[in-house]
């Protein structure tokens, strides 16, 4: 921590941005994982058929990528300021990629 990236709006899994990790690895498998991440849920995909990502919904999401359905490790919950998530999200549609940062409080 604390965690830095760019997120991009995702293309196939619904109303959620996503961080590109590619062959980045976590050391974790699968544990509390979800393909339907409720807005405001952040999962991670460890990689595998995939490459390695982070995602947060902020709408209604089912977990995909080119290759199928995915699942994720539900790790944070937003638990406020939900108003902003769908600002985030269309933003990031409309304009493009957006900074994010991760840190402890």
């Amino acid at each position: 921590m604390p965690f830095e990236s760019k997120a991009v709006h995702v293309r196939w899994s619904g109303e959620g941005v996503w961080m590109p990790l590619g062959d980045y690895q976590f050391g974790v498998g699968y544990e509390n994982h979800t393909s339907f991440p409720a807005p405001g849920q952040i999962i991670l995909y460890p990689g595998g058929i995939s490459e390695t990502e982070i995602l947060l919904a902020y709408g209604g999401v089912h977990f995909a990528s080119k290759v199928g359905q995915l699942a994720g490790n539900h790790f944070i919950t937003v638990t406020s300021n939900h108003e902003n998530l769908e600002k985030l999200g269309k933003m990031t549609l409309w304009e493009g990629a957006q900074p994010i940062r991760f840190e402890l409080a």
